[in-house]
């Protein structure tokens, strides 16, 4: 330690600390423009001058280390005056519309002037007044209020390593700008908004809906409740309208945000949202009091259970509402209703994930946390468009590169991250078994596998090594199209390092040997031992932002809360003494399984909460004719494709509207909090679902999220150190047995959780969609940066429409020539399910006979996937391939 002095007050601080943050730990701030935290301090805009007791000059208090002995003064004379002086230098070039700057009252250059009493510029420097950029549909960038401090250019550069702007000429000149004189609509800004953050002044500033001041609105700190990352953020509002948001630091994200998370709120205060429960009467939905739409509802509970017994009605929970909501959804199939028919989304994208590594490793769910990846050495990306599924994860993976991680990405599509890799492997779609078999075997043959990791912690490695013996780089490359050399290089990089990371998403889970493609990752990770330690690990990153949650909730129909078995009888009577009732010791029915019963008559009444399944289900032709056979109930925010089908609907509360929590992919237990109230006669999912669940007699009285939470505690052992005191300020990572436990950022340290990682032996098999040959192309999709799931949310806002106005399917420039398609073209898309007519977008980044049509829109993708084979494990369809032929439309 060493000791200074500042301002006259004694300090001691480890060697290495700056002024600036010495200053900081006894109260003292010292004013910047350029210091960001996350960032090296580089002194641009010597704003942060101090006066040193012997030093001839001022030097910047960031860049500067507190010596042993000094004597620092922040506010001398001549601190003062150097401050001024830079003060009116940047004042001599800048607007002085302070009265009408939407930044006035939260600008860093406005307070300074307003403390050093400068009430004009000194000086008036020759320059022209920059002309505004609005080209951007979610912010505009004014240089004349640039101040040159360069924040926004290096956490674009750094932090999120887009490069999409960067500091141009000199002097009095100096400005922010894309490169080549191109407007931010024509560069490579993927409008994270990150830049519009860090802005000190009103260079940068959102386009907001609504008119305000900073000062008349009220923070509130929530999670985001886009994808799995779980960002943290603050919503600004203003008379009971959210209009703006700015990031928070949390451990998953960092400060960072995504367009989405940035600028996608505005499905919040939309006038579209449900208001007033709807009740079908003669074909058409008609408003309805709240009493009204619990009658007709209970009526007919009581009536199905009556005549078909509990087993006809299915309820679809939601990975898009709170872990409370998901609690009480499974409470009351289970509970009230007498069924384990309870799913919800997750069955349609990580049900392999948490079938597959629950039996190789002892936990379905990411093994490390999401910033953790910056510490490994090699990352492999496989199944995962990271930059545009899970933007901030992506910044990560660019931010580990930047620190020397080697880069392999396997993927059918040149995805952004398949650019700046070290290997891409351009995989056929469905191939992604071979591959990891492949690995292995390059990895065994050369000695490189951990021996002691196996001896000491797996079991089964013999199958293993004998089934991959066959999986050559050149067998394998045959299936999985692409050089063996490749695979030979991808293995070597992943094997010969400390610490290697395996991210995967849907393009390994979303296929009928999905739980298959998990395990062979698990496989790959255990014969290195990259488990148990930072930097490594097996990493799914779930789609939603509490899907996790939603299965750690029990909303599943195999298991209770944290993975409990309902065929277990201890669980089951601990269950029934916990909640009051007899309950079922039967597994029941998945979203794959429901939707195909109510089309059979099997299920009669299906009760969905925060669920879509019109556009994200396969076979959407099949969903339709199921959801219009049973008596259907939807609560949801909107009128959804799939309410509009519905005989009740209930109007339910945003993530904005109510508390409770979220579990992020990580598996960290992180806070929502409410910061407007909801419109209309809405209410949040859990008070919908106990004033059902009281008057089918069945008493429960909640009068918080949080008192639903501590319940959960009581039964969920993963859980019963968590509570809302604890993750006030940051969420806590599951398992988390006491309360005075730290949670588990990296799970299987010292071994797995089962105790020895499980090898499991797996075979490559072809997908059944490719022995069709009228169906001679592989359909692929997949998500955007822009939408999220099936766009309920993002299509509520203006900006986003602009840059992802319609649907498209990618088409290789061979097949195109082939098939006499131009990019713009309208293009008929057809399988045995059925067509689409869709916008061509002609591009390499897939291979000849793949095609990619994301899955976000109504009449899309899904009308043409295949519903009806499904993973064997977990019953997850293969939305990742199918056969389908293409034609231009005239």
């Amino acid at each position: 330690m060493i000791n200074v002095k500042i301002n006259g007050r004694s300090v001691q601080v480890e060697e290495g600390t700056s002024i600036l943050q010495a200053a900081s730990k006894i109260g003292i701030t010292i004013p910047t423009f350029c210091n960001e935290p996350r960032l090296k301090p580089d002194g641009a805009c010597r704003i942060c001058t101090v006066e040193v007791e012997g030093n001839i000059k001022l030097p910047t208090a960031c860049t500067t280390p507190a010596g042993e002995g000094m004597s620092i003064w922040t506010e001398s004379p001549s601190v003062v005056e150097a401050r001024k002086e830079i003060l009116n230098l940047l004042l001599s070039k800048h607007p002085m519309d302070c009265l009408t700057c939407a930044k006035s009252g939260f600008c860093a250059l406005q307070d300074l002037c307003f403390k050093y009493e400068i009430k004009e510029p000194a000086y008036i420097a020759p320059t022209t007044r920059q002309p505004i950029d609005d080209s951007n549909p979610f912010y505009y960038s004014e240089a004349a209020k640039c101040i040159s401090c360069g924040r926004c250019v290096r956490v674009c550069n750094e932090l999120q390593s887009t490069n999409a702007i960067s500091m141009i000429e000199r002097g009095v000149s100096t400005k922010v700008s894309p490169p080549f004189g191109m407007s931010l609509a024509e560069s490579e800004c993927i409008s994270c908004g990150n830049c519009v953050s860090v802005c000190p002044v009103g260079a940068l500033m959102p386009k907001a809906k609504e008119k305000f001041r900073y000062w008349e609105t009220k923070a509130t700190r929530t999670t985001c409740s886009y994808c799995g990352v779980g960002c943290q953020l603050e919503l600004l509002v203003k008379e009971n309208k959210i209009v703006d948001i700015k990031p928070a630091h949390g451990e998953s994200n960092e400060g960072l945000l995504c367009v989405k998370g940035k600028f996608a709120y505005n499905f919040v205060n939309h006038p579209d949202r449900l208001k007033k429960p709807l009740i079908r009467k003669n074909g058409k939905l008609e408003e309805a009091t709240w009493e009204e739409a619990y009658e007709i509802i209970l009526n007919k509970i009581r009536e199905v259970k009556e005549q078909f017994g509990a087993d006809a009605i299915a309820g679809f929970s939601s990975a898009r509402v709170s872990n409370e909501e998901n609690y009480l959804m499974s409470k009351f199939m289970r509970a009230v209703i007498g069924t384990n028919n309870v799913d919800h989304c997750a069955r349609l994208c990580h049900a392999s994930t948490v079938a597959g590594l629950a039996v190789t490793l002892g936990s379905g769910a990411m093994t490390n946390g999401i910033a953790d990846v910056k510490h490994a050495d090699a990352i492999f990306i496989t199944g995962s468009n990271t930059t545009e599924a899970h933007p901030v994860m992506g910044a990560f993976v660019h931010q580990a590169r930047k620190n020397g991680a080697k880069l392999i990405v396997a993927d059918p599509r040149e995805i952004p991250l398949a650019k700046e890799a070290d290997v891409y492997l351009q995989i056929k779609p469905g191939s992604s078994v071979a591959l990891s078999n492949a690995m292995i075997h390059v990895i065994l043959q050369e000695g490189l596998e951990d021996e002691e990791y196996i001896t000491n912690n797996t079991e089964g490695f013999e199958e293993v090594a004998t089934v991959v013996k066959k999986y050559t780089p050149e067998y394998a490359a045959k299936i999985c199209e692409v050089d063996p050399e490749d695979i030979r290089k991808a293995a070597r990089l992943y094997a010969s390092c400390n610490a290697a990371s395996i991210i995967y998403s849907m393009g390994i889970t979303q296929h009928v040997n999905g739980t298959e493609n998990v395990m062979s990752l698990s496989n790959l990770a255990l014969v290195t031992g990259n488990l148990g330690k930072s930097g490594a690990g097996v990493n799914p990153l779930r789609g939603q932002n509490n899907v996790q949650g939603a299965c750690d909730m029990g909303a599943l129909p195999v298991v209770f809360t944290g993975y409990q078995p309902v065929t277990n009888p201890d669980i089951v009577a601990k269950f029934e003494k916990a909640w009051g009732s007899k309950l079922s010791d039967k597994a029941g029915l998945t979203v794959t399984q429901a939707i195909p019963a109510a089309e059979h008559g099997e299920v009669k009444l299906l009760y969905i909460m925060g669920e879509n399944p019109m556009i994200s289900d396969p076979d959407t032709n099949h969903v339709r004719k199921a959801l219009e056979k049973v008596f259907l109930v939807v609560q949801d925010i909107f009128l959804t494709e799939t309410a509009e089908l519905a005989d009740v609907i209930l109007p339910a509360a945003a993530f904005a509207e109510k508390d409770g929590t979220f579990v992020n992919t990580e598996r960290r237990v992180q806070r929502i909090r409410k910061a407007v109230d909801a419109p209309g006669e809405s209410k949040p999912d859990w008070m919908i679902l106990t004033e059902i669940m009281n008057q089918l007699d069945y008493a429960c009285s909640y009068n918080s999220p949080e008192e639903i939470f501590e319940e959960i505690r009581s039964v969920t052992p993963s859980y019963a150190g968590i509570t809302y005191k604890r993750i006030d300020k940051e969420g806590i990572s599951w398992p988390c047995p006491t309360e005075d436990h730290p949670g588990t950022p990296i799970l299987h340290i010292g071994k797995p959780t089962r105790g020895t990682g499980l090898f499991k032996a797996v075979e490559w098999v072809e997908s059944p969609e490719l022995s069709n040959k009228e169906y001679p192309h592989i359909l692929t999709t997949g998500r955007i940066l822009y939408h999220f799931h099936t766009k309920t949310m993002t299509d509520k806002t203006d900006g986003i429409n602009v840059v992802a106005p319609h649907n498209y399917i990618e088409i290789h420039p061979t097949l195109a020539k082939e098939k006499n398609i131009k990019d713009g073209d309208l293009v008929k898309a057809t399988s045995p399910r059925g067509e689409i007519q869709v916008i061509a977008r002609v591009t390499d980044i897939v291979d000849e006979n793949v095609v990619f049509i994301p899955f976000h829109w109504g009449d899309g993708a899904n009308v043409l996937t295949n519903g009806e084979v499904l993973d064997p494990y977990c019953k997850i369809p293969g939305f990742k391939v199918s056969g389908v032929k293409i034609e231009k439309l005239a």
